[in-house]
């Protein structure tokens, strides 16, 4: 679902991003450049990366503008002239963006993002770009690795009440979705993007009634076809026992329990203990949905243990990306024109921070069995086998991407992930998918680093 965004959206930036288009401004004002965004490293334990964001990005190439308010607020920092001011009043996006479709698979030093564009625009919309790319991308691989874990059982967002702000909060539900979630407690996030939404009960809730039976019945009274019920909080089994009676009671009025909800103890033998009093009875369709501090290592730890788990509701790990909670995202120049307009490449030669000179395609081959067998990073228009990955998104400043729904998104990041070799998608120790650098761009790469290297002695 598409939702503009505020004109002033434009303010999302750096200060130094406007210092150096002030200066653009007086002393390259025509000039074109190219910038690759890509992320440098993996985290640890990561293999990959799936790529989300583009649908802000593209909304905010759309709306970019500094409207009014905005150059109000500029010009009362006195540090910028009256005709930047009147530049930037008038400005808005009229170069060429590249992106590979969001739910992408991706790796390293790969570019997710190319802009060819005026200087000065190409540079004002790097932060809020980085800002994007970094937050949806880290939060969709950490909840792909949860999808990947669960083997095929459902996992659902509860991660709302502890996610770093309110946007983000609406962002981690549509990038854990089309990682594979299959909904979130976030009703705002379920309105937004047409996110299947799920609840169950609180503590509170059960702590409210004289006793826990009463609460369990009053619940199914108001919910008797959906309702799930909370059964830790005094004494699990107990609790346990209690949900079997109203699922009797259920019954004797056409009707069935949905499921029960761990959400603390000993998950695994709790299930099981769980599972054993249902089936005992003949309740074998009464799920058992998991929660509590759950993340990828500790879903596969429980079905490890053979736990009769049917669905996870993942929270806080999932929401900030616990272990790895920001992506090594980089907006580099790659390319920029001289005074007769020809496009010289360029690159960074800082010690570990290196980057690749020139504007760069991604190449993706598959073996035999259909799936991906090696990427090659190569120069835009070098003879390569393999599909481009990176697709037009933006020509002349107008957006000529036709954006999937986030149902075809979703199903599109299932399909890559499943396309990936097994040793990559293990949680833990995973192998690395092989990136090879094509031989035309480490040609222009010496090259480049060579003629650099003279300027500088």
């Amino acid at each position: 679902m598409k939702k503009e965004m505020p004109h002033n959206l434009a303010l999302l930036t750096d200060l130094y991003e406007l210092t150096m288009a002030a200066s653009y401004f007086e002393h390259k004002q025509d000039c074109l450049a190219s910038f690759d965004l890509f992320i440098r490293d993996l985290p640890e334990h990561r293999s990959f990366f799936v790529s989300a964001g583009l649908e802000d990005v593209i909304e905010f190439i759309r709306n970019f503008r500094f409207d009014r308010n905005a150059i109000e607020y500029l010009k009362g920092q006195k540090i910028f002239s009256k005709d930047f001011l009147r530049y930037l009043g008038n400005l808005k996006f009229r170069g060429n963006l590249w992106a590979v479709p969001e739910g992408t698979v991706f790796f390293p030093n790969e570019p997710v993002i190319r802009v060819v564009a005026p200087i000065i625009e190409a540079q004002l919309i790097e932060s809020c770009l980085l800002n994007t790319v970094n937050l949806q991308t880290t939060i969709a691989t950490k909840a792909a690795r949860v999808v990947l874990a669960a083997k095929g059982r459902g996992v659902f967002d509860f991660a709302l009440r502890r996610t770093h702000g309110l946007d983000a909060a609406n962002k981690v539900a549509r990038s854990s979705y089309i990682a594979g979630f299959s909904g979130t407690s976030n009703v705002m996030a379920g309105k937004i993007y047409g996110i299947p939404v799920v609840g169950t009960m609180a503590h509170s809730f059960v702590m409210s009634f004289n006793n826990e039976l009463d609460s369990f019945r009053a619940f199914v009274k108001t919910f008797s076809d959906n309702a799930i019920l909370l059964v830790d909080t005094y004494d699990t089994v107990k609790g346990v026992h209690n949900a079997l009676r109203v699922a009797r009671e259920l019954e004797k009025k056409g009707k069935r329990l949905k499921a029960i909800r761990l959400d603390s103890g000993d998950l695994a033998q709790l299930a099981k203990k769980a599972r054993k009093i249902f089936d005992k009875e003949g309740l074998c369709y009464v799920k058992i949905l998991a929660s509590g501090n759950l993340d990828e290592y500790k879903i596969e730890e429980l079905l490890k243990q053979d736990a009769p788990i049917d669905s996870f509701g993942v929270g806080t790990k999932m929401g900030v990306s616990q272990d790895a909670p920001y992506c090594d995202v980089i907006y580099k120049l790659c390319e920029i024109t001289d005074i007769r307009g020809k496009f010289l490449p360029t690159m960074k030669l800082s010690k570990g921070k290196l980057t690749y000179p020139g504007r760069k395609q991604v190449y993706r081959s598959l073996d035999g069995k259909g799936r991906y067998k090696k990427d090659v990073l190569g120069l835009e228009g070098e003879k390569i086998k393999g599909d481009p990955l990176l697709r037009k998104i933006v020509d002349n400043g107008i957006v000529v991407y036709e954006q999937p729904k986030i149902e075809e998104i979703r199903s599109f990041t299932i399909r890559n992930l499943s396309r990936l070799p097994a040793g990559v998608t293990k949680i833990n120790a995973p192998l690395h998918f092989p990136v090879h650098v094509s031989p035309g761009l480490r040609k222009l790469t010496q090259k480049i680093t060579q003629r650099i290297q003279k300027k500088i002695k």
